[in-house]
């Protein structure tokens, strides 16, 4: 009888232990289930390359926040979803987050072209979407937070940095989308106000890898700088052909606008060395911010893990977001929008700040020399973040949506 008393008394307990178990688990999940965010970039296709890190980049950022404690009490749970390079695909993605998915805010793209088929969506779902990349301008909308460099904080101060120490015979080649060919608007504006020479002008589908032609225009013009707007695997394929037609940056240099850490990283990057790069975030970067970052990311994704200034732009939009979300005491779009306006963050490349007039960053213009350990070398420093202006102001705001309208439908 004792044997079966006892046996009894363990059962009790046990069903005790389970329903208790059972009740703080129902609890947790209804009190406390995570807020999702969607991380929307390209997994695969000519993008990849580029896109993949910075959703590390963001994974690292949440299991900071999830580290101290998640977001308003709630872990935050990383919905990754892939473009494919493609922008029906993104727009596809981002509808589906949004709706099936059930997420708080986007964070994604890269090239423009995808960035204006997700920019409908989530205007139409009056959702948020971080982006992360140095771009055009001639954008601003309502429901986007742009990370990235505006023209002003990127191509125009690398243009005048070039003509004044390259050269100002020049020579433009850029994947056929309209970043690069907005881009060359703004640069052949430069060129034409400071008496500079255009020595040629081409571009390529993306994704392509064909570029013996072009490099042949290349060493027949002789420029003294390539300015270059490609973007994805074609810059490998780029400088490849330029490796082979003998073009070192002692004879002609090429200033990249797309290229970065990650690049240098890949498959043949050795080729880019002693070519430049603009950008407002370099690895090299001394600052002890800077050092600390990368000893975060090294740690959780291993010493030969590279950085870049995208990786950076994702990590500190989602850092600006949470300090949003904390202000608003909710991450419901509506109730962010209210305080991310506010947002400031001493981050790894410097102090940034929302602007709340155009929702883009006050940033600092760098630009880098190409090293043979796959880092920059600093040659250009602003020594301060300027204020974002997205629609440069020597044009009206209609003529650049007119000239807009031309690099998007392609025209020469």
């Amino acid at each position: 009888m004792k044997n079966r008393h006892k046996i009894l008394i363990a059962l009790v307990l046990l069903a005790t232990l389970f329903i208790a178990a059972f009740m703080a688990w129902q609890h947790y999940s209804v009190v406390a289930p995570s807020i999702r965010i969607g991380v929307l970039h390209s997994l695969t296709g000519t993008m990849a390359v580029s896109e993949k890190p910075l959703v590390d980049a963001l994974r690292l950022a949440v299991e900071e926040v999830n580290a101290q404690g998640g977001l308003l009490g709630r872990p935050v749970e990383m919905v990754v979803a892939d473009g494919k390079s493609d922008p029906v695909v993104f727009a596809a993605e981002a509808e589906r987050l949004i709706e099936k998915e059930k997420v708080s805010v986007l964070f994604g793209c890269w090239t423009s072209a995808c960035r204006k088929a997700v920019k409908a969506v989530v205007e139409k779902h009056h959702h948020l979407l971080f982006y992360p990349l140095q771009y055009e301008g001639m954008e601003q909308s309502p429901n986007i937070i742009y990370t990235g460099a505006a023209p002003n904080q990127q191509i125009i101060p690398a243009v005048n940095w070039a003509l004044e120490k390259l050269g100002k015979r020049v020579y433009l080649v850029g994947s056929d989308y309209v970043f690069p060919r907005m881009a060359n608007i703004i640069i052949k504006d430069l060129l034409n106000a400071q008496g500079a020479v255009l020595a040629g002008e081409r571009y390529r589908p993306l994704g392509d890898q064909a570029m013996d032609e072009l490099v042949a225009d290349i060493v027949k013009q002789q420029p003294d700088v390539v300015l270059n707007t490609l973007n994805g695997d074609s810059n490998i394929a780029f400088f490849r052909a330029l490796e082979k037609n003998g073009v070192t940056p002692d004879k002609i240099p090429v200033l990249s606008f797309s290229i970065a850490e990650v690049e240098l990283a890949a498959k043949d990057g050795s080729m880019m060395v002693g070519h430049y790069a603009a950008w407002n975030y370099f690895q090299s970067i001394p600052s002890p911010q800077n050092q600390a970052f990368i000893q975060r990311f090294h740690s959780r994704f291993g010493q030969h893990a590279v950085i870049d200034d995208p990786m950076e732009a994702s990590y500190i939009g989602l850092k600006l977001w949470v300090q949003a979300v904390r202000e608003a005491g909710s991450a419901k779009p509506a109730r962010v929008q209210r305080t991310i306006l506010r947002q400031t963050l001493l981050a790894p490349e410097g102090l940034v700040a929302i602007d709340p007039a155009n929702r883009h960053l006050w940033k600092t213009p760098r630009v880098g020399k190409a090293r043979h350990d796959g880092q920059f070398d600093i040659v250009c420093d602003a020594g301060r973040p300027l204020e974002p202006v997205p629609f440069p102001s020597y044009r009206s705001h209609d003529e650049w949506v007119q000239l807009l309208k031309i690099a998007e439908g392609g025209n020469p």
